[in-house]
């Protein structure tokens, strides 16, 4: 892969600079775009292991680096008093009487004990060494200094408990509300409510604590004027901030919405193109279109355009962003970070396949892509390098993916979503089985929601 850095004025085109896009039918418009980007047939496949390997069983702490060794023994050494009882043991057996309570416990309640316990549980090293006896040293793929080893741990436990026990999750399919398949889906308010859009044009609101009553009541509502529909064009993506909800559209046109206010809607922008992919900031929203632009806008002010860019020869499919970076894939086979700040295309890389979904976590970034192949980049210093390509046993192209520190989801066009551990390489802990394509998934507050090409939505609740 092949890295350049290359200057806003040769990278970036003015809206105004731009050709104008010709106008056409969006539904036929939208239908070649499938045809040609996301038909279910797979391209070339690198060749690489995607089993999981068995659950590490260990006894000892012999498997740890010297590095880890070196801070425990600094941690011994520091100056605690164990005169009787439980802290008189070594410290390696009060890290193993611990690694039986519950990780969310251990954090929360026993740092109220004494302070003893507080100072061992404090310490980065002992959530790393509890960490790695469960999933190995392959965890985590990339991290920082800062990593967050305690918030890690608990994650990554919780994640094993409910994807490797099937009585502590229950699957719900709601399958009354489009009447076309389902392209987007997008969780709210830590799972209790999912927006999903169609190729129906509508953008359906649903209520999760009424799952297991009938579809119609946990229909609450659909999104605009019902009788005409949501948009005018397939709803191909969804975005959020707090309680604003925005939708793009193949009829090129953003709507948002007040999840506050009852689904009232609040603005709307008018673009040039079908909107791809969306990611709403606390300051902008920025959206990647078929005309192969990026754009960003100020919902809040009267002219909500900010800066139109042309950074690709061909379509954005995919678009992650922060305070720092917009980064952005597209069919043309590039990921390309803008700089924000300096207004100016900071890298481009030239990459072998195009990214269909991404999940960025500042210190890297995951991306699935239409091989059916995760890759993962990491940043360093602001520069993103390729850092590693798994097979994850996917059989055509990757429509969703989410990441956490301790948990790995994706979906594909092959009919499935896979769960996983994100280590290196990503340990597998099981696949569900759809009976159509999976267009894309969403994760919050112990909900899996999935889109269904099926024109259901497919809801997992966790049992916490």
């Amino acid at each position: 892969m092949d890295t350049a850095q290359n200057s806003l004025s040769s990278n970036i085109l003015s809206d105004s600079e731009s050709e104008t896009e010709a106008e056409g039918d969006p539904d036929l418009q939208a239908q070649e775009y499938l045809d040609h980007v996301r038909s279910s047939a797979s391209t070339q496949k690198c060749s690489l292991s995607s089993e999981m390997g068995n659950k590490l069983q260990l006894s000892s702490l012999d498997f740890l680096p010297n590095e880890v060794k070196s801070q425990m023994n600094e941690l011994k050494k520091s100056p605690i008093g164990m005169n009787e009882g439980l802290l008189f043991l070594p410290w390696e057996v009060i890290l193993e009487i611990f690694s039986y309570l519950d990780a969310r416990f251990v954090q929360n309640v026993l740092p109220l004990v004494c302070r003893t316990l507080r100072d061992i549980i404090k310490d980065k090293v002992t959530w790393r060494i509890r960490t790695q006896k469960r999933v190995g040293l392959g965890y985590p793929v990339v991290h920082g200094e800062d990593f967050n080893w305690p918030a890690a741990c608990v994650d990554v436990e919780e994640h094993l408990s409910f994807w490797t026990n099937n009585k502590k999750r229950d699957h719900f399919s709601l399958n009354s509300g489009h009447f076309a398949s389902v392209d987007s889906i997008l969780l709210l308010q830590e799972g209790r409510v999912c927006i999903s859009g169609s190729r129906d044009r509508n953008v359906n609101v649903w209520d999760l604590s009424r799952l297991g009553q009938p579809d119609e009541k946990v229909l609450v509502k659909t999104l605009g004027d019902p009788p005409n529909g949501t948009h005018k064009g397939w709803v191909w993506s969804l975005a959020s901030r707090e309680n604003c909800l925005c939708s793009g559209s193949w009829d090129s046109s953003i709507k948002l919405w007040d999840m506050a206010n009852d689904g009232a809607q609040f603005g709307y922008i008018r673009g040039k193109a079908a909107v791809l992919c969306l990611v709403y900031l606390p300051d902008v929203l920025v959206a990647g279109s078929y005309d192969k632009k990026v754009a960003v806008y100020d919902p809040r002010a009267a002219q909500t355009l900010v800066k139109s860019m042309k950074v690709h020869s061909s379509a954005v499919l995919s678009v992650v962003a922060d305070d720092r970076y917009i980064i952005s894939g597209s069919e043309d086979r590039t990921l390309v970070v803008v700089d924000r700040r300096k207004n100016h295309v900071f890298q481009r890389l030239q990459l072998d396949s195009y990214q269909l979904t991404m999940s960025y976590q500042k210190s890297h970034l995951w991306a699935g892509d239409n091989q059916g192949l995760i890759h993962v980049f990491e940043n360093k210093a602001g520069s993103f390098q390729h850092f590693q390509t798994f097979d994850i046993g996917h059989g055509s192209q990757v429509t969703g993916l989410h990441c956490s520190l301790g948990s790995l989801y994706t979906s594909s066009t092959d009919k499935t979503i896979k769960v996983h551990i994100p280590t290196n390489p990503p340990q597998t802990l099981c696949t569900l089985e759809h009976d159509n394509v999976v267009n894309g998934v969403s994760v919050d507050g112990g909900v899996l929601a999935a889109a269904s090409g099926a024109m259901s939505v497919e809801i997992w609740r966790l049992n916490v």
